[in-house]
This record gives structure tokens, sequence and C-alpha cells, in this order.
């Protein structure tokens, strides 16, 4: 059974390879404005939702994904800048903020889909070391400015939830969701 990658992110491949899965890349190309007032968590559903419907109906699964950082129910997607993302890492230093994943995979008639939250606490950094981590150019492509998986991991005081949710694809959820459409997984 063929499966679509709707994601051009290098760390969804990565997880996704990492369970075993052989997938083919075709980014899904849509609107991923959020509406005034959408709740967070409506928010990566909708997208996930929308990625996987963009692909149109095929004989193939495809999975679609959606990650944002939530800090005070404001949404960070990736930086715009360095202004913005050395903002978004002052903003999160010494804080708890949200990690949203909504998954949804579809396969024909079938579309299943789910939010996973992940609650992230990160150290108290300075501007300076904010800098240097911008400097790597690690948080440039990522929501809320950092990595977990590299170096934005000595960020992180403390995790509750999915870590791999955190890199962007939680893979308990999607293994279940992957079965639920007909994907056998070992």
């Amino acid at each position: 059974m063929s499966i679509i990658l709707a994601s051009a992110s290098p760390r969804r491949a990565e997880l996704l390879a990492q369970i075993g899965l052989q997938f083919s890349v075709k980014p899904a190309d849509i609107d991923e404005s959020r509406f005034k007032d959408e709740d967070p968590s409506d928010y990566v559903m909708r997208l996930s939702k929308e990625k996987a419907l963009a692909l149109g109906r095929t004989d193939a699964v495809v999975l679609a994904a959606d990650t944002v950082v939530v800090i005070d129910q404001e949404v960070l997607g990736k930086p715009k800048n360095r202004a913005d993302g050395l903002s978004m890492l002052m903003r999160l230093s010494g804080r708890d903020h949200e990690v949203l994943t909504g998954i949804s995979v579809m396969r024909g008639d079938l579309l299943v889909s789910r939010v996973v939250s992940s609650i992230v606490t990160f150290k108290l950094i300075d501007q300076d070391f904010a800098e240097k981590y911008w400097a790597t150019g690690e948080p440039r492509d990522k929501a809320g400015s950092y990595g977990i998986q590299g170096l934005g991991a000595i960020f992180v005081a403390h995790l509750v939830g999915s870590y791999s949710n955190v890199m962007g694809l939680p893979l308990f959820e999607t293994a279940s969701l992957l079965s639920e459409a007909g994907v056998v997984i070992l």
C-alpha cells in the first residue's frame, strides 16, 4: 500500500522512516492563515485535514500534519525573521508552553484525525544565549523557533507528553491513525 506524506518537513520524513514506513513526499499547498479567534487545537486540526484533502482522493494513504507552539493562547509558527525568532525564544524562556500537532490520515472516503498536545518547560535563557542559538540556523524553520531534536534540547527543562510530537509528528498517535486506514506497521 502506498503512503504519501503531505509535508515537506524533513523531521516528519525522518520520524516516519524511523518506524519503518516507505512513503513518497508530496507537500500540500494550502492557505495556512488562522481564522480570527480560532482555537489553536481547532486550527491545527483544520490545517491537517485541509492538507490531506488538498491532494485529492487517491488509492494511496495520505498523511498530513501541522504543528504549532502555543503560549498564552497565542500561536507561534515558524519565525518570519531573526527579530521574530529571538522574540519567540525570549517569550518561551522560563515558562511552560504547549505543542499541538493535528494529524489527518485519508484513504479513499475515510478521513481520520486527531490533535496531540505536549507541555514543554523551558529553562531561563538570556538574550545573548538566544542570539547564539539563532546564529546556528537551527531555529529558522521550526515552530516556536526551536528544535527539540537538536541544540534546542538544551532549553527543555521538562516535557509532559510525546517527544516526537514536539518534533512535529507524534508517532504513537500517527501509527494508530495509519492502522485505522489499513496500514500495517511491523
